[in-house]
């Protein structure tokens, strides 16, 4: 009983930590979504290869796509002729970089900056270097051919007047907020209970090998597939037993291979180029983690 009131406890103070952000990012997220267009952004795009991956990696800050509909939106882009690896890089980067998610880092991690530093540079670093390896390694398109995109995250509002802009934004923001929810409660479930029934004594074993700290930390982040809004709340619960550095893996590794997301990418793009970028992003992240 003791232990069913300690999970209740940390599940609980993770869920209330979380939930107002997550109401905000959802928010900002049907913003975007409903009155900024792809052609807005393409227009700002550098031509350069290089100085085009980088500003694409950068370009979360003011075009957060949200977590769960990120995937299509970078498809949908490359269908308007943003270069893939630009696109992608955006798709890794966007989730983590935009100013609610690194806000919602500093709170979880009790006013922090070094944490909101760390997954700042880790996340642009991975997805800048993605996205060069990318525009030298793929020549062909690798979008699925004849795609349907009926994610609701992608519908096009340019023809919409303000009063179904409007209407559209509160129900993208309902519909981000319920279905980012449920993937917080389930992520804090797992977390709190791993807390209180799994010995703190495994734990730190894991903990005590940066390899294996970092390894564990990135298969939790792809199994528990949090929204970027919460997952620092649940990263910032492991503080005392694991390692900074994997830590800071969870909350980058997560937002750009998680299941949800995986599926999404099969849809979206050729299976052969979805393996070659799930490799790519794990090997760059874990290796990363080793150096942080």
């Amino acid at each position: 009983m003791d232990r069913f009131l300690q999970l209740n406890t940390i599940f609980i103070s993770i869920v209330i930590e979380a939930v107002p952000f997550i109401v905000i990012g959802a928010f900002i997220a049907a913003l975007i979504e409903v009155f900024v267009s792809e052609q807005m952004i393409l227009k700002f795009m550098p031509k350069n290869r290089y100085l085009s991956v980088v500003a694409a990696s950068l370009m979360g800050i003011v075009y957060p796509g949200c977590e769960c509909g990120i995937v299509p939106i970078c498809a949908r882009l490359v269908k308007k002729k943003l270069p893939l690896p630009s696109a992608i890089s955006f798709m890794l980067a966007g989730p983590i970089v935009n100013p609610i998610v690194l806000f919602s880092t500093f709170i979880a991690f009790g006013n922090s900056w070094t944490m909101v530093g760390y997954r700042f540079g880790f996340a642009v670093v991975i997805s800048i270097l993605v996205g060069l390896i990318l525009s030298f390694v793929i020549k062909e398109d690798q979008l699925k051919i004849d795609i349907i995109h009926n994610h609701e995250h992608v519908h096009d509002h340019s023809e919409q007047n303000l009063k179904q802009k409007l209407s559209s934004l509160i129900t993208h923001t309902i519909d981000e907020f319920i279905n980012v929810g449920k993937y917080l409660v389930m992520g804090s479930l797992i977390a709190a209970a791993m807390q209180t029934y799994i010995p703190t004594s495994t734990l730190v074993t894991f903990g005590h090998t940066k390899a294996l700290a970092a390894l564990m930390m990135m298969a939790l982040a792809f199994v528990l597939s949090v929204c970027s809004e919460a997952d620092a709340f649940i990263a910032s619960s492991f503080r005392n037993i694991f390692p900074q550095s994997s830590l800071t893996t969870f909350m980058v590794y997560g937002q750009m291979v998680d299941i949800k997301n995986l599926l999404m990418m099969f849809g979206e793009f050729k299976p052969k180029f979805v393996v070659l970028l799930v490799s790519l992003i794990s090997t760059l992240v874990f290796v990363g983690s080793l150096l942080l």
